[in-house]
């Protein structure tokens, strides 16, 4: 027989020996009132009455104290009042960075402890006039900005602010040879990485929006294509690593997604750790996408017949004469040869120096958000 209660083995224990509430409230030494209350299910069988049971039925302790466990568990889960916002407030305050987007001043609040005007200022920032209808919160099929990944909510609070920027940007027409051209005008840049600065007002030129927006903890974002609508394609990127070579590759695999019109079809490209291998959980053609786009990117920086070529004469021994006269060669920096040796080799500790940061450069000629500066945005 099932037992949903400790009273209702205790009684059937009774039962079978024939025995009276009474007799064994003798055996117990306790009043018939308190034992009553027992099996009736109105106070608790404790650890140490379960032992004292088990002494006198021969039934081990534990099963009392699991009847009683479950009894509890049944008993609480109908005379809990059930809150349809937990799950939800378990996004905002654990997946959601929202003391680095308070940091950062994508939310006003005085902490993360001011609930409510975190939650206020989440609305705002996601454009819902309720929380629980922010993306983050919605399941994926019912979210408005898909992603190329599945995209974590820290990915997804950089995307919307990203977006943000872009839709205030006033930029030239965009024209399918327009991102050919631009590709053109920043090849001869390559060389130095003073030149980095003029990459946003030709991207503008060219009628794509560029973005540039440091990346929240736990982000792991290199960059983003998107479209506004069909003729307005954004670049994001965070510049997470800052090296010439980095910067370059990450450019021009996110222009590769623009001029292949990528993410047109309202899927964002969201390029997290790119360049570095295959990324999980892409379907077919996302992942025929990226390949095509990190392709690109790597030519761009270095054909990669040339490289093939170098690596082939001087491998495995690469000096600095060699790296500074190839580099010379193909008019480009340094930093940009040294960056595929250390990815063609995985020695990572060779040609550091010449990873120079272009940060600097690009930060004072772009829209940008972060490290100490918080982009303004028009409500």
């Amino acid at each position: 027989m099932e037992y949903r209660t400790p009273g209702q083995l205790i009684e059937a224990l009774l039962e079978s020996r024939g025995w009276t509430k009474r007799a064994l409230a003798l055996i117990l030494d306790m009043g018939e009132g308190s034992l009553n209350k027992i099996i009736s299910g109105q106070s608790r069988v404790s650890a140490s009455f379960a032992l004292v049971l088990e002494e006198v039925f021969g039934v081990e302790a534990k099963k009392f104290l699991e009847l009683q466990h479950e009894y509890d568990l049944a008993k609480a889960r109908i005379e809990a009042m059930p809150d349809p916002y937990r799950a939800g407030r378990a996004t905002i305050y654990g997946d959601l960075p929202v003391a680095n987007m308070i940091e950062r001043g994508w939310v006003v609040a005085e902490s993360i402890k001011d609930t409510e005007n975190v939650e206020r200022e989440l609305c705002r920032f996601f454009k819902v006039n309720r929380l629980e209808d922010a993306e983050i919160l919605l399941p994926h099929a019912a979210k408005k900005t898909q992603t190329s990944v599945e995209a974590t909510p820290a990915q997804l609070a950089w995307l919307y602010r990203v977006k943000a920027i872009a839709e205030g940007m006033l930029v030239a027409p965009y024209s399918p040879q327009s991102v050919d051209a631009a590709i053109a005008a920043i090849k001869p840049l390559r060389s130095h990485p003073e030149h980095m600065r003029r990459i946003p007002r030709i991207l503008a030129e060219a009628g794509i929006r560029f973005v540039v927006v440091e990346g929240l903890r736990g982000g792991k974002i290199d960059g983003v294509c998107f479209w506004l609508n069909e003729k307005s394609p954004v670049i994001g990127m965070t510049l997470r690593f800052d090296r010439i070579d980095n910067f370059l590759f990450v450019l021009r695999h996110e222009l590769e997604h623009v001029k292949n019109r990528d993410g047109m079809d309202g899927h964002a490209m969201l390029d997290i750790d790119i360049g570095h291998g295959e990324r999980a959980d892409l379907s077919p053609s996302v992942e025929q996408q990226e390949a095509i786009a990190d392709a690109a990117a790597s030519e761009f920086c270095v054909p990669a017949a040339m490289m093939d070529a170098f690596i082939r004469r001087k491998a495995p021994y690469f000096s600095e004469r060699d790296l500074i006269g190839f580099a010379r060669s193909l008019q480009v920096h340094p930093g940009l040869v040294a960056g595929q040796i250390q990815r063609r080799t995985n020695q990572y500790n060779k040609f550091r120096k010449h990873l120079v940061g272009v940060r600097e450069h690009i930060i004072p000629a772009a829209e940008v958000d972060g490290w100490g500066d918080i982009h303004p945005i028009d409500d």
